[in-house]
């Protein structure tokens, strides 16, 4: 019997996959929103038969929008973006636009609204990233005073784009380098955990709430970089870069169609993206993370590594 009908902005990311197993197993209807349903067949062998809805839907169509979000118990915003494209998928459209709107049919058709934004972002004002989140939040709580706004750390997975992308570079560059001294501190979070979370949120029925997601541990960049090297059997020098050539070197590679990065993520990394002085937590919620960034890098990195997943020996 089905509880609830749960409408998942982004379904097809690293967390909606995980989201879509954990609410389908527990007997809610995930209607799974994806820009492209041809592209997203697994999305129908995520999670219970019976269970799951594809949902190609053009999020910026805003009467379409507004049937599907009214006809779901609860809606969850995962959509977000880490670079700037073209004229339409904009820090502005995407973080402060989109939630902004979402909140208000929420709130017209008393929909639960569950937002997912990013940690830290209150201190990196001078982030064009940062401040379409900062703005994004204050949107939403002018128009749904109950909804919950999810604040991550990094959110690692075999699927998501950060890890896959630095375990690609490190795999063939002779060196990489560390921004700010590879200092910057981080909680990361694995997807699974995050899912349980909002899971959580869900079956809780939790309202009016902020809560940071945080992995188990604080690590440096400088630390994360190590590990993925451990995981990949690789031996790299990792080498501080000065700030006027990390900006001379982020302004070429945002040109890229994926850019590893750009100039506002350069901007991001001065900041320590570690729990907020009196914020609620997952921790707090009886859900701390499990997943240690190590032993989740371990479970995928076989992928770069020479000889696949049986050829792993431990680099001094």
């Amino acid at each position: 019997m089905i509880k609830k009908k749960v409408l998942i902005l982004g379904a097809s990311g690293q967390i909606g996959k995980h989201l879509i197993r954990k609410l389908t197993k527990n007997n809610y209807k995930a209607i799974c929103q994806t820009r492209n349903a041809h592209k997203s067949v697994f999305l129908k062998t995520s999670g219970q038969l019976g269970y799951i809805d594809i949902l190609e839907l053009n999020i910026f169509d805003s009467k379409k929008l507004e049937q599907a979000i009214s006809s779901a118990d609860i809606c969850i915003n995962l959509i977000g973006i880490l670079f700037e494209k073209g004229n339409i998928n904009t820090f502005r459209n995407i973080h402060t636009k989109l939630p902004e709107i979402i909140s208000s049919i929420c709130e017209k058709y008393k929909v639960q609204f569950i937002h997912f934004s990013a940690l830290g972002v209150e201190k990196a004002k001078d982030s064009e990233y940062a401040r379409s989140k900062i703005n994004g939040e204050n949107k939403i709580l002018e128009n749904n005073n109950e909804a919950v706004i999810i604040k991550p750390s990094i959110v690692f997975s075999v699927s998501d784009s950060f890890t896959t992308k630095f375990l690609s570079y490190l795999s063939y560059l002779p060196f990489f380098p560390l921004y700010y001294g590879g200092k910057t501190k981080f909680m990361p979070i694995h997807a699974s955990d995050v899912a349980d979370l909002i899971y959580y949120v869900v079956s809780e029925n939790i309202k009016s709430k902020k809560i940071e997601a945080l992995g188990p541990e604080i690590i440096t960049f400088k630390e994360m970089l190590s590990i993925m090297l451990k995981c990949i059997n690789k031996k790299k020098l990792l080498i501080p870069m000065p700030l006027p050539l990390a900006k001379i070197s982020a302004s070429f590679l945002q040109l890229m169609p994926n850019p590893i990065l750009t100039i506002d993520q350069l901007k991001l990394l001065k900041y320590d993206n570690i729990k907020s002085d009196g914020a609620f937590t997952n921790t707090d919620a009886g859900l701390p993370g499990k997943i240690k960034f190590e032993e989740g890098i371990m479970r995928y990195s076989y992928n770069w590594r020479e000889g696949g997943q049986y050829n792993f020996k431990k680099i001094n």
